[in-house]
């Protein structure tokens, strides 16, 4: 890591948060909401020290503090085994991020088999009982009642209770992919992982927000009863609703991601390609759309002499232009001129066509054969329309 990226610095992506740096080469953010949790963290550890470290005073908000950093430290190492799991995988890595409740690996692309999802969803948990287990063993020595041993016996546990609660089986823990995966193993199906995954992430979150509240007031989670009262309970089910509507929200984002790829494949360039004709670049516009109109053509495309494609007439533009104008102005003035990544082999499909869209930003493409003659053109908007079209159909 350089000099430069070991700095804090504002991310280039909208929402990103502040860049902290690049492990493996894989950006990682701390999210604006990562500064709420750890004033929340820093606030009720700090009474927990009271309790134990009573001299030290206010003292103990650094102490807490301290805790909380270390803390997001462990998550982001629970973080980076997903992610070094999934560069191991070949899989590429958008981002890690540090945010509310956790963190987040933005693995791009889905595994090829439900074994790797199945290790890909493990390390992470295993990672966080690897850390409660170091820290456990680093308790033996220090002394007791000290700040190293309220620091080390906090993150034992905090390490603990990420592992089990990532462990969960329903999306979008750890555990729900894992779950996932074996369901996929058992099908032969990878939707139907998916659905009966996020369907128990869903139960999981009502379970949440009901029994969370429940276990705190009965003393079930080793507090005191006697020491609940209205702040608390308030506290409690606030709590237990966050948590609730993050694993609700993201079960059915894991769902819908999940129909978006199994739909992906729909998407054909050769069939979303509206036919055109060539016509040179002195061409009126009426006479050009008057050819096109006998072709039973959609688009237009402007060529050389030699007829080389060198533009396309953009269809905003041929709208623009009033009927009465059309034979006085040229298709050139109309033509865009064709930029690297406006020509789209007609084979591409799926996430491999969205990647070439995506890479070079225009509102229409022009679609070659292998052997570079002119297929046609490609409209973003008729991309567009596909995409939504597919994503409303229900899931096989």
């Amino acid at each position: 890591m350089n000099q430069d990226e070991s700095k804090p610095q504002r991310t280039e992506e909208p929402g990103g948060g502040i860049l902290m740096g690049r492990p493996f080469g894989v950006p990682v953010y701390v999210a604006p909401s990562w500064f709420l949790v750890a004033a929340l963290i820093t606030w009720v550890f700090g009474d927990q020290i009271e309790r134990v470290l009573p001299e030290l005073g206010a003292a103990r908000y650094l102490v807490s503090l301290f805790f909380a950093i270390a803390f997001y430290g462990s998550v982001l190492v629970h973080e980076l085994a997903h992610t070094l799991a999934a560069l191991r995988f070949k899989l590429p890595v958008r981002r890690i991020q540090l945010q509310f409740f956790g963190g987040v690996s933005e693995i791009e692309k889905e595994t090829e088999t439900p074994g790797r999802e199945f290790v890909l969803a493990f390390v992470g948990p295993l990672l966080s009982l690897i850390l409660a287990g170091l820290f456990w063993l680093t308790l033996y020595a220090v002394e007791p009642g000290t700040v190293p041993g309220v620091l080390l016996g906090g993150l034992m546990i905090s390490n603990l209770i990420v592992a089990i609660f990532n462990l969960l089986p329903g999306l979008p823990l750890d555990g729900g992919r894992m779950l996932r995966a074996v369901v996929w193993k058992i099908t032969g199906n990878a939707m139907s992982g998916t659905v009966a995954a996020a369907w128990v992430g869903r139960a999981l979150a009502v379970t949440v927000l009901i029994g969370l509240p429940l276990l705190t007031r009965t003393g079930a989670l080793g507090n005191s009863t006697a020491d609940i009262g209205g702040f608390t309970t308030v506290t409690d089910a606030l709590l237990a609703a966050i948590l609730a509507a993050i694993i609700w929200t993201g079960a059915g984002n894991s769902l819908r991601m999940a129909r978006l790829r199994e739909h992906l494949p729909e998407l054909r360039a050769r069939s979303l390609t509206r036919r055109a004709i060539p016509v040179e670049s002195a061409t009126p516009l009426s006479e050009a759309l008057r050819r096109a109109n006998e072709a039973g053509a959609r688009a237009l495309v402007v060529v050389d002499g030699h007829g080389t494609p060198t533009g396309i007439v953009r269809e905003a533009a041929i709208a623009s232009v009033p009927q009465h104008r059309r034979p006085w102005v040229a298709v050139s003035a109309l033509t865009q001129d064709l930029a690297d990544g406006m020509r789209v082999p007609a084979e591409l499909t799926g996430q491999p066509l969205l990647d070439h869209l995506r890479a070079s930003p225009a509102t229409e493409y022009l679609v070659v054969e292998e052997t570079g003659a002119i297929y046609g053109v490609l409209s973003t908007a008729d991309v567009e329309k596909a995409f939504v079209k597919a994503m409303a159909r229900p899931s096989a």
